[in-house]
């Protein structure tokens, strides 16, 4: 069996440019009017992944910390602004509580992994740490997206209750319950859909990654599930630090419950 992995050249990639063709073809020919949606993704596409490449290629041949915890910070920083644009109906100044969840969750899941399950060497190895971490980001943020967006939307349907729930006594934290629980399911859903069909009806990511390159199944295997056991705990984490943080702010300091489209 071939272990080497297949290098793709510039001539190959530029061929591969004609699959999105055929998407365009597709949306002149449907009147979809997604044809200069779809020209700027694949020019973004090509410019953005091109340039990581290089980028990746210099901090992997520098394997210098601060610049790797650099990069990481810097990741994370922008995980927390893309997640809040995709979250509607959300009261202001909610930044920093995102940011905090991200760094936690990030931190903690990425450096277990790299220092008690890889046993990477050093251990701000990039080639490790700003790939898990990178992987991490990208599910945690979607996790996290998603419970927000649903914490948010089930209060503002469950106001009448949650009124009812302070007038009897309870806390922001009783009021709130019903919809953390419905929020932090609707986070973990993507994820467990997602293990539940691996192996079964796609090959993931990583493991598709690592077959290519050359690498033997099972390692690869087994590879793929320490980061689908990752990928489920960070989102876990994330979603939960980052409801627990924010779910106050749709109470005054008066434990009045702001309806969303009035005050929040």
């Amino acid at each position: 069996m071939n272990s080497q992995a297949i290098i793709i050249g510039w001539l190959e990639l530029a061929l591969a440019t004609f699959f999105i063709i055929a998407a365009g073809a597709v949306s002149i020919a449907m009147s979809l009017g997604l044809l200069r949606s779809l020209a700027i993704a694949t020019v973004r596409t090509y410019l953005q992944l091109i340039a990581l490449g290089f980028v990746l290629t210099w901090i992997f041949q520098a394997q210098v910390v601060w610049i790797v915890l650099g990069v990481f910070l810097f990741m994370m920083l922008m995980t927390a602004q893309i997640l809040l644009q995709r979250v509607k109906h959300k009261p202001s100044n909610l930044y920093f509580s995102t940011l905090t969840a991200i760094l936690l969750t990030t931190t903690i899941v990425t450096f277990s992994v790299t220092g008690l399950i890889v046993h990477v060497e050093p251990w701000y190895d990039p080639r490790y740490v700003l790939t898990i971490g990178g992987m991490i980001l990208g599910n945690a943020m979607n996790g996290i997206a998603l419970a927000l967006e649903r914490l948010f939307d089930d209060l503002k349907k469950r106001a009448v209750e949650v009124n009812q729930a302070l007038a009897f006594g309870a806390n922001p934290w009783e009021a709130s319950l019903p919809s953390i629980r419905t929020a932090l399911t609707a986070g973990l859903m993507p994820t467990l859909n997602s293990m539940s069909a691996v192996g079964l009806v796609s090959i993931p990511g990583m493991m598709t990654g690592q077959l290519l390159a050359g690498a033997d199944p099972v390692e690869a295997a087994k590879y793929q599930i320490v980061v689908m056991l990752m990928i489920s705990a960070a989102t876990a984490l994330g979603a939960m630090i980052s409801v627990y943080l924010v779910y106050k702010r749709a109470f005054d300091r008066e434990w009045r419950f702001i309806l969303m489209g009035d005050r929040l």
